[in-house]
């Protein structure tokens, strides 16, 4: 068993609660980390033997198109794609961070993590 880590997906998407969320938008940072099956991969150097980071990349970027009010809910739905494209997952945790949002305050950025690696 080992863990796949990427970190810092950065994309610009429009979630949130307030209807100028929707409108104006804001920077994010996804990081995605999976447990998994890898050791074949690694003897025999097989790509088709490991989760791709690319696939991976494209669910983030997929996901976080579709406006949510709740990064919660993008979170979740990350997973749960992961989790339907790849079979040999057996834990997955995902962080998703709002850069900059809109609060009564200085705030440079909230997140979230969902999931499970155990």
């Amino acid at each position: 068993m080992g863990t796949i880590v990427i970190e810092g997906i950065r994309l610009y998407a429009y979630h949130g609660c307030l209807p100028e969320e929707g409108l104006i938008g804001a920077n994010y940072t996804v990081d995605v980390t999976i447990k998994t099956a890898f050791e074949k991969a690694a003897q025999n150097d097989n790509l088709d033997d490991t989760i791709d980071y690319v696939d991976v990349y494209e669910i983030v970027k997929k996901q976080m198109a579709i406006r949510s009010k709740l990064i919660e809910h993008v979170g979740q739905r990350i997973i749960d794609q992961l989790n339907a494209d790849f079979n040999t997952i057996e834990g997955v945790q995902v962080k998703v961070t709002k850069h900059n949002p809109p609060m009564n305050g200085n705030v440079d950025k909230v997140s979230v993590v969902l999931g499970n690696l155990e």
